[in-house]
């Protein structure tokens, strides 16, 4: 992790834990808003003001919350605003690091931007002083030489609503639908989409007990909520929870049953929402947001995990 500016150590995936032994998420540290006129966003500074190509996006393929920033500039139409660097998805001693030369992986890229070899670096140029892990997404700004956001529902929030005129699409947020999908969204987190990652990383047996369950009761309960019909978690129209929820939905036979331990039952036992993720997937533009490669890859490269990084072969997915 970065102490003050340096890389100290190896990458591991657990920095800190509560008094159950349960996985403590790093919270994001920069939450500045792009918005139409630059103004201040609900937190942080001012003077990101809505520009064609001042802002490049960092991401990680295999990783969740990047691929939620993925899916809106997709569907936003922000392709051509906004650029990407994805970074390679075995994670190294160092945390992410970007595509070099000949071994690199299908799908990674070089850093578009700033020349770094490790995502840590584009850290230390935002904060000289920065401290902690070096995650992604990271929206990047070029006009003034630093991050914007690393908190992946604000930048998907400015994909949505801060970019005016230059975006296009339906909003992810639909008038009258703010309330119940904030609801949904503050549900799911705890349950879902950390939820596996606290039973993936719980360090005692109590810790990874509470999570699984967690998991479990939240997939059926979604499945449930899909059971009148619906086509998406708030009926009609595809929203911002859709996309936390496909997110995690999309990795789970893949990754989260086996190498997190969530393997009460598979996604594939759920008759609702398997006919769901194969909706979303659809969707024009998301699947491509999708790579299974460097799904499975990036997970099982965790040592902690798997010593040995040996990469199952399956599991056969009927949508893939």
């Amino acid at each position: 992790m970065l102490v003050d500016g340096r890389w100290q150590g190896d990458w591991q995936p657990v920095q800190a834990v509560d008094d159950k032994g349960g996985f403590v998420r790093q919270v994001s540290t920069f939450r500045n808003w792009v918005t139409p006129d630059g103004a201040p966003g609900p937190t942080g500074l001012g003077g990101y003001k809505t520009e064609a190509g001042r802002y490049h996006l960092y991401v990680a393929l295999i990783c969740p919350w990047a691929s939620r920033t993925l899916i809106a500039r997709k569907l936003k139409g922000l392709e051509q605003v906004i650029g990407v660097s994805v970074v390679e998805p075995v994670l190294g001693s160092e945390g992410w690091h970007f595509a070099q030369g000949a071994d690199a992986t299908p799908g990674a890229t070089v850093d578009h931007v700033n020349g770094a070899t490790w995502m840590h670096e584009i850290y230390v140029k935002a904060d000289p002083q920065a401290n902690g892990r070096a995650t992604v997404p990271v929206l990047w700004d070029k006009a003034t030489g630093t991050i914007v956001s690393n908190e992946s529902a604000d930048i998907v929030a400015m994909f949505d609503r801060g970019f005016g005129a230059l975006a296009s699409g339906p909003s992810l947020r639909p008038l009258g639908l703010e309330a119940e999908i904030d609801t949904l969204n503050d549900w799911v987190y705890p349950r879902l989409n950390n939820g596996v990652y606290r039973a993936g990383f719980a360090t005692t047996q109590a810790a990874y007990d509470e999570a699984v369950v967690q998991v479990f009761e939240a997939l059926d309960a979604l499945e449930a909520r899909l059971a009148d019909g619906r086509n998406f978690l708030h009926g009609a129209a595809f929203t911002e929870t859709d996309i936390r929820v496909f997110v995690t939905l999309v990795r789970f036979d893949a990754a989260y049953h086996g190498i997190f331990k969530c393997n009460l039952r598979r996604l594939a036992d759920y008759p609702g929402l398997s006919a769901y993720l194969r909706r979303v997937l659809a969707i024009p533009g998301v699947r491509g947001t999708v790579s299974l490669d460097h799904i499975k890859r990036g997970y099982y490269s965790i040592k902690s995990l798997n010593p040995n990084g040996i990469v199952p072969m399956g599991p056969a997915l009927d949508w893939a």
